[in-house]
């Protein structure tokens, strides 16, 4: 097989609850980067099955398995993975087997030949319900609604990045759904292209309808505070957004009273509660930008990040 490049490919995974799927993961990954110099770089994130060991008894000297000290979602198990990446480029993709890894070759050829920054896909006849596609098309239509940026599929994990934008995200919270307008922000030269989508070959989806409310909270810091790559709020973004919207549904209801009806709505304690709620959400969503903002800085000036490792293992399970 031909290889486009001798420079060292870096595929980073994030695992969690994956036992049924790494080992097939492993052998397609192979099978697709045959004649390619690479390591594949797993991250479990606190995996509560056999995840590690069935990794571990895969006893492959390109396979490095990064073990989390606990449960730190997906962005953050990335964040590890494209750290410790040692690659010239780094590629990313999910542990569920509905990414192809046979695309990676021509997406790897996009990014050297015609030198993108980041070559994203876009998942054709995609395999998932519902639960799953109904938050990635309100995130995808915000995104370009608000940044302009035309990218028809933030969702899709298959990326092919440069090793200096890949390190240059510095991902917090659960950015990885905006990791390509990230890369945007940072000045990355960017190329879609079409790739294949399975259903999932084993295990259950860890994501459900609860999306779209972190899709909105990510959405309206990254509109506020685009300029510096900030995180997203889910604590107090969420229930900020929910109040506003109480309180604007309460007021337009005593507007059309007043209008419709002319009805005095000056008295009613509706009409207090309406504005507080206005009011105390605006306050709760500031408060999440201030706190998300200190927490950047607290890592970012003492050289910290925001997971801890317990363990890294090559190939044959020993430590690294």
């Amino acid at each position: 097989m031909s290889t486009v490049t001798d420079s060292l490919l870096s595929i980073v995974v994030p695992l969690y609850n994956e036992e049924d799927n790494v080992v097939l993961l492993t052998q397609k990954i192979n099978e697709s980067l045959e004649g390619y110099n690479y390591q594949i770089v797993y991250v479990d994130d606190f995996s509560t099955d056999k995840t590690r060991i069935k990794v571990k008894e895969i006893d492959d000297k390109k396979v490095h398995l990064i073990e989390l000290k606990k449960n730190y979602g997906q962005s953050l198990a990335l964040a590890a993975g494209i750290d410790y990446a040692e690659g010239e480029y780094i590629i990313t993709m999910d542990g569920d087997l509905q990414n192809d890894p046979s695309d990676i070759p021509q997406m790897l050829e996009y990014a050297i030949t015609e030198e993108y920054d980041l070559v994203t896909g876009i998942r054709q006849k995609r395999k998932d319900s519902q639960v799953k596609k109904i938050p990635s098309k309100i995130a995808n239509f915000l995104v370009r609604r608000v940044t302009k940026l035309d990218i028809k599929d933030n969702g899709c994990a298959l990326k092919v990045f440069t090793k200096d934008i890949a390190k240059s995200l510095n991902l917090y919270g659960e950015m990885h759904r905006f990791i390509t307008l990230l890369a945007h922000l940072e000045g990355a030269q960017i190329k879609q292209v079409p790739v294949k989508h399975h259903a999932r070959h084993a295990g259950v989806s860890k994501y459900g309808l609860e999306r779209v409310f972190k899709v909105v909270a990510d959405m309206m810091l990254l509109l506020f505070i685009r300029k510096y790559f900030q995180r997203p709020i889910h604590l107090f973004g969420i229930f900020g957004v929910l109040l506003v919207i109480l309180g604007i549904l309460i007021n337009v209801y005593l507007l059309i009273v007043k209008l419709g009806f002319g009805q005095d709505i000056g008295t009613r304690p509706l009409l207090i509660f309406g504005m507080m709620f206005i009011v105390g959400g605006i306050q709760l969503f500031t408060i999440g930008i201030v706190m998300e903002l200190l927490i950047r800085t607290y890592y970012e000036s003492q050289q910290k990040r925001p997971y801890r490792i317990k363990k890294i293992s090559i190939g044959d399970g020993k430590a690294a």
